[in-house]
């Protein structure tokens, strides 16, 4: 029984400390990346460098370490959004391991409580020269099978526990590839832009220069003839 007790605290422990760490991690990608958007697009990226420092969570790591390399290709960006959060992935996961275990395990204390009980009862019974009553027999029997409810009810919460918290991971690192994603397309795209400017002012200035030398040339004619006259 204190076994068990020992292993229900454990996981009410590990419980609450991975529901207030996701709680903290949790945020709104969307909104985050619609900001660092508007910054890369302004090419400032210093201040989106320091706006995701400032953001806590594992998604907001992901996406500062693809702004810090804002200038490598696009490929690279890619891995380095990968490694990253392959690096947040056991923070994620930490402790989770221990809960599924004390799920697994804490039946078994039960069930091992139950089969020493039943033993000592018989025990006793065969101490007192094998004549026991009915009572003696049925408290011994009640109080082994309290051991298997025990562990019945240590192991069922912290599955159920244990589920939550997979699903919540599972939702974070859904945001985390999400959220590498969509900042490589934006860094990428904001390169892409500005070229496609810079090519079109290229052309715009040819374009004008060939037009005022046909310009200058039909002077020159207009000059050649007024001469001429």
């Amino acid at each position: 029984m204190w076994l068990l007790l020992g292993c229900s605290i454990l996981a009410i422990a590990i419980a609450l400390e991975r529901y207030f760490h996701f709680h903290r991690s949790r945020i709104d990608v969307g909104d985050l990346l619609h900001g660092l958007r508007n910054l890369i697009r302004k090419k400032n990226y210093a201040e989106a460098i320091h706006e995701c420092a400032g953001t806590p969570g594992p998604v907001a790591r992901v996406i500062h370490s693809a702004i810090l390399h804002h200038g490598a290709p696009r490929a690279e960006l890619k891995e380095i959004v990968q490694e990253t959060g392959q690096l947040e992935v056991p923070k994620l996961e930490k402790h989770l391991a221990v809960l599924l275990s004390i799920a697994y395990v804490a039946p078994l204390i039960g069930l091992l409580g139950t089969i020493l009980g039943l033993v000592n009862t018989f025990v006793q019974v065969n101490t007192s020269g094998g004549y026991a009553t009915a009572t003696e027999i049925s408290k011994g029997v009640y109080e082994s099978l309290i051991s298997s409810a025990a562990g019945l009810m240590v192991a069922v919460p912290t599955f159920v526990i244990y589920s939550f918290l997979v699903a919540y991971t599972k939702t974070l690192m859904h945001d985390m590839e999400r959220g590498g994603i969509e900042i490589v397309n934006i860094i990428a795209e904001n390169r892409d832009h500005h070229s496609e400017i810079i090519e079109f002012e290229q052309s715009g200035a040819t374009e004008k220069k060939s037009v005022s030398d046909d310009d200058k040339e039909g002077d020159a004619g207009e000059r050649h003839e007024s001469g001429g006259h």
